[in-house]
């Protein structure tokens, strides 16, 4: 019988934020955060993330996978992001955690691995500014993939792939364990959404899906 991994209607949060669930409440749990802009604007769900949850839910039915969208998504209120992404966390309720941080969200579940429950993150074209403290992921696996052709242009979001690797190197002097894989071919993201609302998939969508399956199978493997 196959099991049904439609998307809750999203909940709000003890900050105001909104979290939307796939799969009951589970032992392991995967929350997705997404990037952000330099201005204070209102959260929005990403479409890359949608789209990666899409993916990855089917294939592991005994995880709780949660999405995150913040009160505002900017640079300038990491400090909001990060009670948003703990808050979801606690929401989720796994008792062993991982965080996949899109873009601005992977400084996000840098910060937010020091909570207990979580074991690994997972950054998808992460920013990782050389300022970023990383010793939240001491104890924990971190593992990085970043589209070979993100570059940040004028009017154009994206994450240069030299601060995501300086940042993995910097985690590694801590004694960090994880992997970074550049995907060939890879821009800054999986998907984008249309005016109308449709999920439209970027150049080698299928690979970060299929890499980021091998990681969530890797915390599943290691916390079962």
């Amino acid at each position: 019988m196959a099991v049904d991994r439609t998307p809750a209607p999203p909940q709000a949060l003890s900050t105001g934020a909104e979290i939307r669930l796939t799969g009951h409440p589970a032992r392991l749990a995967v929350v997705c955060a997404n990037g952000g802009q330099g201005r204070d604007v209102e959260g929005t769900w990403s479409a890359s993330i949608e789209w990666l949850v899409r993916e990855l839910a089917p294939r592991f039915p005994a995880l709780r996978f949660g999405e995150v969208r913040y009160r505002l998504k900017s640079w300038n209120r990491l400090d909001m992001c990060l009670e948003d992404v703990i808050a979801a966390i606690d929401e989720a309720g796994g008792e062993r955690t991982m965080l996949v941080g899109f873009s601005m969200g992977g400084l996000v579940s840098v910060r937010a691995a020091a909570h207990p429950s979580v074991r690994a993150v997972l950054g998808l074209a992460p920013w990782f500014p050389d300022r970023l403290d990383l010793s939240p992921v001491r104890g924990r696996r971190l593992d990085v993939l970043h589209g070979s052709l993100d570059r940040w242009l004028p009017g154009i979001p994206g994450v240069s792939p030299t601060l995501s690797r300086r940042g993995f190197e910097r985690a590694q002097k801590l004694g960090v364990e994880g992997s970074y894989t550049m995907i060939r071919g890879g821009v800054h993201g999986m998907a984008l959404r249309s005016p109308a609302g449709r999920i439209l998939t970027l150049p080698r969508a299928g690979r970060w899906a299929e890499l980021a399956a091998a990681a969530v199978e890797r915390f599943q493997a290691s916390e079962g």
